[in-house]
């Protein structure tokens, strides 16, 4: 797996800019550099310290491409662990080709994706979760996803898991010690100690997966659906949540014939709203398909937004048609958070918006409830402020370990399967032998999420989701 040869790719995003930085990673890089490198003092890129810079010109021949910087890294202090130099030129899109045509021509080849960080995980700079963390600092787009992403890449959750892994791997040393002397019916391994170790894997391991709902919304945003009947202003609420006109408003109902969606950080959280198809009974094929799309939406979604409008509910019939679409959402979907927003709230008196109230509260399951004006922004950040109320971010706010990542909950649940059985054998004085077992496999599931057990296929799928360049 471990390649010697030097790789090059760009590292800044294509396009032109005002610099770009061409990196460059192997055993032959700084030599390969060298080459194609003539600094304005005549110095020797081979004979310089790691960490330094140096000014000159990439030369082709006798054809100068550019004047550059050149950052010099050599292993294994370097992110790959190799020597490494990174050239920092002028970001015109056709000095970039012409400098990787060049360093091509002189040996090296274009990285694959994830190259460099593969690389760093290879040679020990990196383990495999802190790797991974790297891409999802890279894809980032808002404060909490960013603070869990350089939480994993200083190594909290692997530091985690490593301190797991030993003291596991310590008793498991003893267990098979007793094997090694079985017949004389001896125990190396306490007991009781053994024991109060497997609760406190059991706890820690459990803490970890709960944190996986937090995590997953954190990095992936939070899908809200915005619902109700045509014409109560749901493409207004977007705009106004978005702060931008993003949706086609208009007075003729059913205005809305797709979902659509945006995204918008609010307290260092992503939320993905979703502007969906009024609710009615309609007889146009288009619309129809909008509306099945929006209880699809709302299936999809982690919060609902009913919206209604409140000038409409002056009618006592639309009012109890408000109570029983509520009702029947929340039937449909029990476990989803719902909150009722009423519209238009500049438009309507005292007196009707105490009738509203009363009514409301008739309702056993009525959830909360939020008064707004769409259109003059009124209420938009109470309603902001309620959606943050959704997301138990406490954990994030102690600094603690989140989990993110799929594959990491798959094999935290997997550990915790064997574990649970670990412990279970030993409440059970079950042999010593068929303990190991399970132990042994708790250990795999805790090396594969550190990358301590590994394969080509599984370091495959990782890295190709990786950007060329890092």
């Amino acid at each position: 797996m471990i390649q010697n040869d030097s790789i090059v790719a760009l590292a800044t995003p294509s396009g032109a800019g005002a610099i770009a930085i061409i990196r460059i990673s192997g055993e032959n890089a700084i030599a390969i550099g060298h080459s194609v490198f003539r600094s304005i003092k005549n110095k020797d890129l081979t004979q310089q310290k790691s960490h330094t810079l140096h000014l000159g010109h990439i030369i082709d021949g006798q054809k100068t491409l550019d004047e550059v910087l050149v950052s010099v890294f050599k292993g294994p202090n370097s992110y790959t662990g190799e020597n490494t130099i990174e050239i920092s030129c002028h970001g015109s899109t056709y000095i970039q080709q012409q400098i990787i045509q060049l360093l091509l021509r002189k040996g090296c080849r274009m990285a694959d994706a994830g190259e460099f960080t593969l690389r760093a995980f290879l040679n020990g700079k990196l383990d495999l979760s802190q790797a991974e963390a790297v891409a999802d600092l890279i894809s980032s787009d808002n404060e909490a996803s960013h603070q869990i992403a350089m939480q994993q890449m200083r190594g909290g959750f692997s530091n985690e898991i490593a301190k797991l892994r030993e003291e596991l791997l310590n008793f498991a040393s003893l267990i098979e010690l007793e094997l090694d002397f079985a017949e004389e019916d001896v125990e190396f391994a306490d007991r009781a100690q053994f024991h109060e170790l497997l609760n406190r894997i059991e706890f820690v391991l459990k803490r970890l997966i709960d944190s996986f709902a937090v995590g997953n919304v954190i990095k992936n945003g939070i899908p809200v659906a915005i619902v109700g009947e045509p014409n109560v202003g749901k493409s207004t609420l977007l705009n106004a949540l978005l702060n931008e006109e993003r949706a086609i408003v208009s007075e003729i109902a059913g205005t809305t014939r797709d979902t659509i969606e945006d995204e918008l950080v609010i307290g260092g959280i992503g939320f993905r709203f979703i502007d969906t198809a009024g609710i009615r009974e309609t007889a146009d094929v288009v619309e129809s398909i909008g509306i099945k799309k929006t209880f699809e939406k709302i299936d999809q979604a982690q919060v609902v937004l009913y919206l209604a409008d409140g000038r409409q509910l002056s009618v006592n019939e639309k009012l109890d048609n408000l109570l029983i679409e509520i009702n029947k959402t929340q039937n449909l979907y029990p476990q989803k958070p719902i909150l009722v927003i009423i519209n238009k709230k500049d438009l309507l008196s005292k007196e009707m918006t105490e009738v509203i109230e009363a009514k409301l509260a008739t309702n056993n399951q009525q959830p909360k409830t939020i008064y707004i004006s769409a259109k003059e922004r009124i209420g938009v950040d109470d309603l902001k402020n309620e959606l943050l109320s959704f997301v138990n971010t406490g954990a994030l706010r102690n600094n603690e370990t989140i989990v993110t990542n799929t594959r990491h909950y798959d094999s935290l649940l997997k550990a915790l399967d064997e574990i649970q059985k670990v412990k279970f054998g030993l409440e059970s004085n079950l042999s010593s032998d068929l303990m190991a077992l399970d132990i042994k496999e708790a250990l795999y599931q805790f090396g594969m999420i550190t990358g301590q057990v590994t394969n080509d296929e599984l370091l495959g799928n990782i890295f190709a989701n990786f950007c060329i360049g890092k």
